[in-house]
């Protein structure tokens, strides 16, 4: 693949540095975190007004067609500017697979996305799950319908979602389903995260869908859950690589001004090499973020691949973010003081759908199934 952006995606990438930039600056994030919001519905809308919701959603629903690759410049920018809007859960859980695989009554709600007017997402986490492609949520057929039971935790946006994309075990296999989370049965409760980001657990007591709620078909569900985690996954790495990338730059900036024995404490060796440490690891992220949303982009099934960016995400997210916080010492720790809040941030990514260490058994267990040849079959 060539790592050089074209024209059009430099373009969309300054131009979601500049919005997001002008409407999250530390003053104006410092007082959201005082405010009872989920997300910043101003910002939002102009996000909406800017094209900018639209990226992956196709064109005949108003957007502009585009991938993975765009979402995660758009993303990369949401984590250098943490602008608290639901990109990820929306765009990239939600929006992606529906209009990948949804019903004609299921892809009407892309245009509100693209307006500006739903908020999607979808649950993926339960506990004591390591692939939350193959859930442990139970669906169970009752009459035209499913009856769900089960778990779902740390949904992002999950009370403020219009439709929940909920993974389910089935006897006939894995079901995604479209969930209206006013349906009977369903009961949302707020959780408090490592980040600001509002979640919620899920549960689900002998909730009554219908046959129309299937995303897709049953025999598809499997290819769906995988689809949908490992886009949730690039994502999460693109986002990650913003975090990151800004806390270093943060740290460098801080540590060229900060005296320390009469002298910078940047013009330490020992300090020198941490940030240079973190340089690559920021690099490496990039990376493969970038690698891995190139490849679902092409078609190209690569699961291993995708692991890979969610494991630099992860181990790289929490050498810099430790990195970037020991540089500035107790400052560092204190919640009026900015970097404080890419450190949360960070750790937050870094756990979602699968840490640095349940990747890595993914990424062994994909190397002993011989599935770790990502160009074959790749598209001309």
């Amino acid at each position: 693949m060539d790592f050089a952006l074209t024209e059009d995606q430099a373009s969309l990438r300054d131009l979601a540095a500049q919005i997001l930039s002008d409407n999250s600056t530390d003053d104006s994030l410092r007082a959201f975190a005082r405010d009872d919001r989920p997300y910043d519905a101003a910002l939002w809308q102009t996000l909406a007004e800017a094209g900018l919701l639209g990226l992956a959603v196709p064109e005949a629903h108003g957007g502009l067609g585009l991938g993975m690759i765009e979402l995660g410049l758009l993303l990369e920018e949401q984590g250098r500017t943490l602008a608290p809007v639901p990109l990820h859960a929306t765009l990239v859980a939600g929006a992606l697979p529906i209009a990948r695989f949804g019903s004609a009554a299921q892809q009407a709600m892309l245009a509100r996305v693209v307006a500006g007017e739903a908020v999607l997402t979808a649950a993926l986490e339960e506990v004591g799950n390591h692939d939350p492609a193959r859930p442990m949520l139970r669906a169970t057929r009752s009459g035209n319908g499913w009856t769900l039971d089960g778990v779902k935790t740390a949904v992002p946006y999950g009370a403020q979602a219009e439709r929940i994309l909920v993974p389910a075990t089935s006897d006939e296999g894995v079901i995604v389903f479209v969930v209206d989370p006013q349906a009977a049965g369903v009961e949302i409760a707020a959780q408090q995260s490592t980040s600001p980001e509002p979640q919620a657990e899920i549960r689900f007591r002998a909730a009554q869908l219908a046959g129309d709620d299937v995303l897709g078909t049953v025999g598809q569900g499997g290819e769906i859950a995988r689809f949908i985690v490992d886009h949730a996954r690039a994502g999460l790495a693109a986002l990650q690589v913003g975090i990151c990338g800004e806390a270093l730059k943060r740290t460098a900036a801080y540590s060229s001004e900060r005296i320390q024995f009469d002298k910078p404490l940047g013009s330490m060796q020992g300090v020198q090499h941490r940030v240079a440490d973190g340089f690559i690891d920021v690099e490496a992220m990039r990376s493969t973020a970038l690698r891995a949303a190139w490849l679902l982009d092409e078609g190209i099934t690569s699961p291993a691949e995708v692991e890979t960016a969610k494991y630099w995400a992860a181990i790289g997210g929490h050498r810099v973010s430790h990195s970037a916080q020991h540089l500035h010492g107790g400052i560092g720790a204190d919640t009026d003081y900015p970097i404080h809040r890419f450190f949360l941030a960070a750790k937050q990514v870094e756990l979602a759908l699968g840490g640095a260490q349940p990747m890595l058994a993914a990424i062994g267990r994909e190397i002993a199934a011989g599935n770790t040849e990502p160009l074959a079959g790749a598209r001309a």
